[in-house]
């Protein structure tokens, strides 16, 4: 579909968050409508958590007052996302249902009284769910106030069940079609898991030690298939009934269960939900790292961010407060990146209930409050943002991302408990954001030609088109850097034999990788060029690359710990060991400098972020955001659109969204 329809409707960029009247009364309302004008709110989520009082009993519906929060929200000039109900089922339904409660792998059933209480593959819930996205868009497909549908919310729930087993049966002869493929597959030859009838297979429940890695991992993408098709049964009963497009909320890596990429391919438009875990500095780095997957899985173009805390920092054990000047900033990371707009959950702070302390637009101190002043603040800036609908990011550089990859992190067995995958992630992505550069992720997969440098820290699993593809990209000129343990295991997580990582990929690389050597948690090793590794070390040998730096002690005293190899017209790059933080930043570094990429706004000091979109039809804007705390001269002046003038500098701490010229 057509998402300009969405920023058309809108006037330009969205601009509000989930609003849930049915915790307030008529007085409260009338604040809200005032109060919503004076932030410029423009789209409101609605009816995400309503399905006990939408369907109060099953099959019966009362929409009376749903009926007169979208006309009022029309008639106060607010677009309405309109939510199906059904990621937490109402207790009536549960108690009818028991069977559709969730069951963990220790055989443990849960019970009704929070949210995500439900199996996926329960019958009677996907009926439910089906049943109730139909009655929603038959009454208000057409309605004047609805731009945007969202089914579900951050579908996370993982079942063990009865109901679970019988569905991953049907998903495991449609993807083997056969016992005898399956017990290949999964090496079920070790520990006499040899598997003679379907029955016998079971979810990964609870057992006495180490599960099949072929069957924690079939599990992983098994579930993440039939959350899609629970989606995508909503999206169809909803298509049936209204044109507006259609999305659901993705969450934060290691949240949700699912291939983001099969998922960016269903949805009309990609929406995500972002929360920092630490704040200051690092959390505008985790905004760009999310905003540039948001943008990614939406295949570069338009995207939205659907959720995200005024004053919200998930640190451990505490929630953490924002630092003053954060909304606009947090908000302008993901424009700058693609986004179409900026959503909060949620609009008035609860007062009762299991988020009370859950911070909003509107918080418990009410308007009159530094909180509400920064998002009217923010809110006016986002809406003199509207030239920006519809535009693009692009980038010369992209981190690779595959969810078997990811999911082949989490079985049992690993050499090392010190192999995270989306830190990983994370550090080759805050090393690129630090030099300056916006970055893509891409597939193993991809057509990855566009980018001069491609990184891949984290690709144990990786299949025979994969570690071709990455062959030929090197071989075309491009710069690739692998990370320890690459290219381990091909898509059946079975081991790649006669040295790491897979064939066609060691021939780019010019090395091969005979031992791995996990290091003891704390111990780390010297390297030659003075830089230390840590968690993990190798023992490998070079078949044609220059072994750009060396361990010094023990056993791997003198072998190769980086090395370099030109191939075809480019470069393939293999790091042994995970280098200290400033050997790593040296290392991409060096292979931005070689590779020749700069960054998009050259000339701004370290901490000053520049992201550039651009329009179809040539016109283009950066987007400055300074995280220091003194001001910043621009080497040349704009006009900037948030404050309708020509700037010099960057005040500390401030923005601004440019012209290009």
């Amino acid at each position: 579909m057509d998402i300009r329809r969405l920023t058309d409707r809108l006037g330009g960029l969205a601009f509000g968050g989930d609003y849930n009247p049915e915790q307030w009364d008529a007085e409260v309302w009338k604040e809200d409508d005032e109060l919503m004008r004076r932030a410029r709110v423009n789209l409101a989520t609605v009816g995400v958590f309503s399905w006990a009082l939408l369907e109060p009993e099953e099959g019966r519906y009362d929409f009376d007052r749903l009926d007169a929060h979208l006309d009022r929200l029309h008639a106060a000039g607010v677009a309405v996302d309109l939510a199906t109900p059904t990621a937490s089922p109402p207790p009536w339904f549960t108690l009818a249902h028991p069977d559709a409660l969730t069951v963990r792998p220790d055989g443990t059933r849960l019970t009704h009284g929070s949210r995500d209480t439900y199996c996926l593959t329960s019958p009677a819930y996907r009926r439910a769910a089906r049943r109730i996205a139909a009655a929603l868009a038959e009454r208000y497909g057409d309605h004047p106030a609805l731009a945007l549908w969202h089914v579900h919310n951050e579908y996370v729930t993982l079942c063990f069940c009865d109901h679970t087993a019988a569905a991953f049966r049907v998903w495991l002869r449609t993807r083997h079609g056969s016992l005898d493929a399956l017990n290949e597959a999964w090496g079920t030859a070790f520990w006499s898991q040899h598997y003679t009838a379907w029955e016998q297979i079971l979810p990964p429940r609870t057992s006495q030690w180490h599960h099949n890695p072929g069957h924690l991992l079939d599990y992983r993408r098994f579930w993440s298939d039939e959350t899609l098709a629970a989606y995508r049964e909503q999206r169809d009963a909803i298509r049936a009934h209204s044109d507006r497009p259609v999305t659901t909320n993705l969450m934060v890596p290691d949240y949700q269960n699912l291939d983001l990429w099969a998922f960016g391919r269903e949805v009309d438009l990609v929406s995500i939900d972002h929360y920092p875990g630490a704040p200051g500095v690092d959390a505008a780095a985790q905004a760009a790292f999310d905003a540039d997957r948001a943008r990614s899985f939406a295949g570069g173009g338009p995207w939205l961010l659907m959720e995200s805390g005024t004053s919200t920092v998930y640190a451990g054990d505490r929630v953490l407060p924002k630092e003053p000047g954060d909304i606009l900033r947090h908000s302008l990371a993901h424009i700058a990146r693609g986004s179409e707009g900026a959503l909060f959950f949620q609009w008035r702070q609860s007062r009762a209930g299991a988020e009370t302390w859950h911070s909003a637009m509107v918080p418990h101190a009410g308007p009159d409050s530094r909180i509400f002043r920064e998002v009217t603040a923010a809110g006016a800036a986002v809406a003199r943002l509207g030239e920006l609908a519809g535009s693009t990011v692009g980038a010369e550089v992209a981190v690779l991302h595959d969810s078997d990859a990811w999911w082949a992190t989490t079985v049992d067995g690993l050499p090392s408990a010190e192999l995270g995958y989306h830190p990983a992630l994370r550090r080759a992505h805050r090393a690129l954001w630090d030099a300056g550069l916006t970055v893509d992720f891409a597939h193993p997969e991809h057509d990855l030609n566009r980018y001069r440098v491609v990184l891949a820290p984290a690709l144990f699993l990786l299949t025979d088109a994969g570690a071709e593809n990455l062959r030929r990209y090197v071989a075309d000129g491009g710069t690739l850097l692998l990370q320890h343990f690459g290219g381990i295991v091909d898509e059946r997580l079975h081991a790649r034999l006669g040295g790491y990582p897979a064939a066609p990929l060691r021939e780019a690389l010019g090395i091969r990788v005979e031992e791995h050597r996990p290091l003891a948690q704390g111990e780390e090793i010297a390297l030659s060029d003075g830089s230390t590794g840590s968690s993990w070390s190798e023992s490998l040998r070079t078949e044609g690359a220059e072994a750009l730096a060396a361990y010094t002690h023990g056993m791997l005293d003198g072998s190769p710990a980086l090395t370099r190899h030109a191939f075809g017209s480019g470069h393939g790059w293999y790091l042994s060991t995970r280098l200290d933080d400033a050997g790593y930043t040296a290392l991409v570094g060096r292979l931005l400098t070689e590779a020749r990429v700069l960054p998009g706004l050259p000339g701004l000091p370290a901490g000053v972020e520049a992201v550039t979109r651009h329009a179809p039809d040539g016109r283009a804007w950066h987007v400055l955001i300074n995280h220091l705390d003194e001001p910043v001269p621009l080497a040349r002046p704009g006009h900037d659109l948030l404050t309708g003038g020509t700037v010099s500098r960057l005040p500390a701490g401030g923005c601004a969204v440019l012209r290009a010229l």
